[in-house]
């Protein structure tokens, strides 16, 4: 091993990489031309006065001109402390041991999205580990449940079906898809890879918990009606543009998916995702209204689960009402448009649309000691006086008003007193019968009272949990038919005999018999709502 005796400079030599790489000028011309300037450059930030300099250097020398047009720089790595990664430190990941973990499709996620090229970010396995649960298994799951009900209703995309769906869900989830590629694209445009990667995955995850969610029943029920075929072809079309989108980020990944969902049934198509070209936004089905509107449901469906948490009631459990009160009157109107979302989704009979938050609640108002006791002295009792005085519909304006980050004023001892939002606490309680969440303006509350009819109901509905929870132990496949035994006490005989054909529906019992179990059917004795019932499941044969 000896020194190159004609290295000038290390620095200098990697600068003259865009040349010497093809030995121009003495051959190569045209190609050089044709790759020169590069398009963009990526490298550690320890290169900025390094290889990035000289390369600009020697191409402003010899061209004119610089030699990259943009630069993805990136910060440190760091251990999970917080330290940068160093041999000397003994902090150093083998990135095989990750890889062999998790998958190097999870390992290039990470680094995508945990932060933006130019910073610094934190590193290790189970950070890895966290991108595998939060999005490779939501989107893998998906995914399956995809696939497990088309292979059980033999639906493939080479059906024939016409026209364009009607059902809300499928129209906002279709918008949401190609608002996403619209930003996927114009990131990757800008060399934005943080802003382009993240989008895919709050996306993946309003398909997961809000689309295949709000739409199980579809898919799940026997007949193959039209808005069954329109669920299948909706969510085969997200699935597939995903997969387009990921190319790029998880290559093996949407490999896989691709080759099951489009080769396997359409041996035309390119041969490989890498093959395809990247997703077009198709405008005319971007309905911004729509997207709004449904962002604005979720949104009032988080703050009803939150009222239903705080009194303790599980979402099993159907309630009479949900009441929400809005920040502006035109929300309203949407809420009443996607009204079925809101009832399905927080299980009640109906949503009642509030024009004043006093029907469902009080608001307390107290003044800040710390802040207005050094600002008015001797008038600060008065103020606090003044402000618990007032009526309930006084309460409840000012309230609203300081919420809004508006200043309020009062008058006492002859004087007018203005207070800034920051000076008095407001705080609210739901009124008797309601459970409450107020944030940012927008109130959603729940009844809290049970009729008999809605205890019974909230019965059924556990009593079919635990049979799906006795079908996946015994085994049996989703699509099985089964029959149910039972024997129990005289209330739930009474749940039973009241919602039999609903418990039948879900469980896909052609029969529910108050009988002994038979030799050979899955038993379990549980005890729900404080009362003993046995049950039996057994698959059905031929």
């Amino acid at each position: 091993m000896h020194r190159v005796p004609e290295v000038i400079d290390c620095w200098f030599d990697s600068g003259a990489m865009p040349v010497a790489q093809w030995h121009y000028p003495f051959e190569n011309q045209e190609l050089f031309k044709s790759q020169f300037p590069a398009d963009y450059i990526c490298e550690a930030v320890d290169q900025t006065r390094g290889w990035f300099y000289s390369l600009h250097a020697i191409s402003t020398l010899l061209f004119d001109e610089p030699c990259f047009l943009n630069c993805i720089c990136l910060g440190l790595v760091l251990d999970s402390e917080g330290y940068k990664m160093s041999k000397s430190r003994g902090n150093v990941v083998d990135p095989w041991e990750v890889v062999n973990t998790y998958g190097a499709d999870a390992l290039r996620w990470y680094l995508y999205t945990a932060t933006p090229p130019g910073n610094d970010r934190r590193f290790s396995g189970d950070l890895v580990g966290e991108v595998v649960r939060q999005f490779l298994l939501t989107l893998w799951n998906t995914y399956s449940f995809f696939v497990t009900y088309a292979n059980i209703d033999g639906w493939t995309p080479t059906k024939k079906e016409t026209g364009t769906s009607t059902n809300p869900l499928d129209r906002w989830i279709l918008a949401e898809l190609h608002l996403l590629i619209q930003r996927v694209t114009a990131a990757l445009d800008a060399y934005d890879v943080t802003g382009a990667a993240r989008p895919i995955a709050a996306f993946v995850d309003d398909l997961s918990n809000w689309y295949v969610r709000r739409s199980r029943r579809r898919f799940w029920k026997s007949e193959e009606d039209a808005d069954k075929l329109a669920a299948y072809r909706t969510l085969y079309q997200c699935l597939v543009t995903v997969a387009k989108l990921l190319a790029p980020f998880m290559p093996f990944i949407a490999e896989e998916l691709y080759q099951n969902l489009v080769r396997s049934v359409d041996e035309t198509a390119p041969r490989s995702v890498h093959h395809c070209d990247f997703p077009v936004a198709d405008e005319a089905l971007i309905d911004e209204e729509l997207v709004k509107d449904t962002r604005l449901v979720m949104r009032v469906a988080s703050l009803g689960h939150g009222a239903r948490n705080r009194a303790g009631i599980k979402v099993r459990q159907p309630l009479a009402q949900a009441l929400v009160k809005t920040r502006q009157a035109a929300e309203m109107e949407s809420l009443r448009r996607l009204a079925d979302q809101v009832v399905d989704e927080l299980n009640v009979k109906e949503l009642v649309l509030l024009e004043e938050a006093s029907q469902v609640v009080d608001y307390q108002l107290s003044p800040v000691p710390s802040l207005l006791g050094k600002k008015y002295g001797a008038l600060f009792p008065k103020i606090c006086a003044a402000v618990t005085g007032m009526d309930a519909a006084t309460r409840m304006d000012l309230a609203q008003r300081l919420q809004a980050g508006q200043s309020i004023e009062i008058v006492t001892d002859g004087q007018t007193v203005t207070l800034l939002p920051e000076e008095v606490e407001v705080q609210f309680s739901a009124k008797a019968g309601y459970a409450a969440v107020e944030e940012a303006g927008y109130l959603v509350a729940v009844t809290t009272e049970l009729s008999e009819d809605l205890v019974q109901e909230g019965l059924a509905r556990e009593i079919v949990r635990r049979i799906q929870l006795m079908r996946k132990e015994a085994d049996f496949r989703i699509e099985d038919h089964i029959t149910t035994y039972y024997r129990t006490g005289p209330a739930l005989r009474a749940v039973l005999a009241a919602y039999g054909d609903y418990i039948q529906q879900e469980t896909l019992s052609t029969a529910l018999l108050e009988a002994e179990a038979p030799v050979g059917a899955y038993v379990q004795t549980l005890e729900i709502d404080g009362q003993s019932i046995t049950l039996a499941v057994r698959r059905n044969v031929g």
